[in-house]
């Protein structure tokens, strides 16, 4: 079997191709939705926190600075892009409840 004939059937047994796109389009999501957190959401708690910027809101505990306006931001980006994975997962597997098989 020629080196070639091996790859491409390594390509479609693990199903390369459609994980490529899969994570490109996960990439492009994950921008938008960072995107949304910083430009939308943000701007609506950002009143609520210290001094109203919330990327440089910190905790400073004697020598120890610690960021957590950034931390809220990329916890608020995790949490929006759980929710639509899951979303895209139940209505791809057109189950009422996902569930660990």
């Amino acid at each position: 079997m020629s080196i070639l004939k091996e790859f491409a059937e390594f390509l479609k047994e693990y199903k390369v191709v459609a994980l490529a796109i899969a994570f490109i389009i996960g990439v492009a999501s994950t921008a938008l939705i960072k995107s949304l957190v910083d430009n939308v959401v943000m701007p609506v708690i950002t009143p609520f926190l210290p001094g109203g910027t919330w990327k440089t809101a910190t905790l400073i505990l004697g020598p120890i600075n610690i960021g957590w306006g950034a931390f809220v931001g990329e916890l608020i980006n995790f949490v929006i892009i759980a929710f639509v994975v899951f979303m895209i997962a139940k209505k791809i597997m057109k189950e009422e409840k996902v569930t660990k098989k």
